[in-house]
């Protein structure tokens, strides 16, 4: 016999996975990956529900970190699938064609990164996690995620610089 679900995880579900999802994306840069390693989080987190009630999502980005280091350690030689196509939303007001153009050449200075780094990059700037949440969802100092970010957004200043620079000379 199956046991019915909590509401207060259904409300749970319901609106927060679109930007878990997001997360997740941003993460492991594989939609599809994402929306496996986020259905094994959300799994995890109806089993643990009692005791993660209280921060749920803080429990299943945790979780999502996780996952998406296993998959790091497992798959370092595959090429990855780029399908962050609905990871982001166009704003409004803009040519939609420099939109494209601006979030391929973020998301590619973000796979340059490491991968402690782009976690940190994630957390803070796309979840927008203070630097005490940042570090207690990666298990580190509040130092540590400090200094990944300054080091991760002076690489991307260095990327994205370059990328305009170029830009600039082929037209």
């Amino acid at each position: 016999m199956q046991r019915k679900p909590d509401p207060d995880f259904e409300r749970f579900v319901l609106e927060r996975s679109t930007a878990l999802l997001r997360l997740a994306v941003l993460l492991v840069r594989d939609r599809g990956h994402a929306e496996d390693i986020l259905q094994t989080a959300l799994y995890r987190l109806s089993v643990r529900w009692r005791s993660a009630r209280d921060h749920p999502e803080a429990y299943t980005r945790r979780i999502l970190v996780n996952l998406a280091r296993d998959r790091w350690r497992h798959t370092s030689r595959r090429v990855s699938e780029e399908d962050l196509d609905h990871a982001a939303h166009v704003p409004g007001g803009r040519d939609p064609a420099d939109t494209v153009v601006d979030r391929d050449a973020l998301r590619r200075a973000l796979a340059e990164l490491p991968r402690r780094q782009r976690e940190v990059v994630v957390l803070r700037f796309f979840a927008e996690l203070s630097v005490t949440e940042t570090a207690a969802a990666l298990r580190t100092s509040e130092g540590t995620v400090k200094a990944h970010t300054s080091r991760a957004v002076t690489r991307l200043r260095q990327a994205l610089g370059a990328r305009i620079t170029e830009d600039s000379h082929d037209r």
